[in-house]
């Protein structure tokens, strides 16, 4: 099945910036749609609740603006992150956001939710659901999302377990619609090795963390642009969901990261107070070892788009 066309427009790279905990906010948002990607954010990002108002205001009023000056290069789309988890008290009103603004991408995350679909759907948005096996991707289609986003071995933040090669396989025997890769995607030759296993289009995040425009204190871009994969590690001690992160990051805050006690499912927490003691704990996937220093997200557009052609040109691709 074809990619819908808001997936199509603005596009210089098939790929979605991926929402990045505290750290992507308008200024990176509007740089990366600018450049030719997908740009989004974590609607808990705007804090208190009442500056996601103003955050959309300004990401729809600038990029407006910014079509209307080069109608030959027009913006990609941008995407808001809504974590649909019962723990999220916010839940309601960042979705009224969003449709006040006809947010024209909503990435969901723990848990499906229909009427959240059904709220995006009222006004031409498309939802895409992060997933991190088959069984949950087949659940959030069947509740009305339009697309998925795999989200594999070695990904930043909230990841799973399996070979992108299996699970991308796996939700292909039975779903042709929009499907996205996550998983230690840093460079233009992975986007391109997501296309060749199926998938439409790769979802970068740890690479962006680098980036000037990014939300992130400098000692966080120097520890990204100094790590490799075997600087993370994979656990749940800190949100209740497992996820990677960088091991030096756990060191500094007293840690021993090879003796992390596990923490309990049921008690996940994004945003409260718990979340606090762990802001110094920063979230990164394995494909970190391609990111050497700090530059601007177009910079970082531009080389990634640079290596996806020659990639291609490798394999004759055109």
């Amino acid at each position: 099945m074809a990619l819908p066309p808001i997936l199509k427009s603005g596009l210089r790279l098939p790929a979605i910036a991926a929402p990045l905990f505290i750290i992507s906010h308008p200024p990176l948002v509007l740089e990366q749609c600018k450049a030719g990607v997908v740009g989004s954010f974590p609607a808990l990002n705007a804090r208190p609740a009442e500056q996601l108002d103003d955050w959309l205001a300004q990401i729809t009023e600038e990029f407006a603006a910014h079509n209307a000056k080069n109608p030959d290069h027009p913006a990609a789309p941008f995407a808001v992150n809504q974590i649909v988890h019962k723990s999220n008290d916010r839940l309601e009103h960042d979705l009224e956001m969003c449709v006040k603004y006809k947010v024209p991408i909503v990435i969901t995350s723990l848990g499906a939710r229909p009427e959240v679909n059904e709220a995006v759907h009222s006004y031409g948005g498309i939802v895409l659901h992060d997933i991190i096996n088959n069984f949950f991707a087949r659940k959030a289609i069947e509740k009305g999302a339009d697309g998925l986003i795999a989200v594999a071995a070695g990904a930043g933040g909230h990841a799973g377990t399996l070979s992108p090669l299996a699970l991308i396989q796996e939700i292909r025997e039975w779903f042709d619609g929009p499907l996205l890769l996550s998983g230690a995607i840093a460079t233009g030759d992975a986007v391109l090795a997501v296309e060749a296993m199926g998938a439409d289009m790769g979802y970068i995040g740890s690479a962006f963390i680098a980036t000037k425009e990014a939300r992130a204190v400098d000692g966080y871009k120097r520890m990204i642009a100094e790590s490799n994969a075997d600087d993370i590690v994979y656990s749940n001690l800190f949100t209740g969901v497992h996820g990677n992160y960088l091991k030096g990051s756990i060191v500094n805050a007293g840690m021993d990261p090879d003796n992390l006690p596990v923490s309990d499912p049921s008690k996940m927490n994004f945003g409260g107070e718990k979340s606090k003691a762990w802001k110094d704990i920063w979230g990164a996937g394995q494909g970190v070892g391609k990111v050497k220093d700090v530059v601007s997200a177009a910079e970082l557009v531009d080389r990634l788009v640079s290596e996806y052609h020659a990639a291609r040109k490798r394999l004759s691709l055109g």
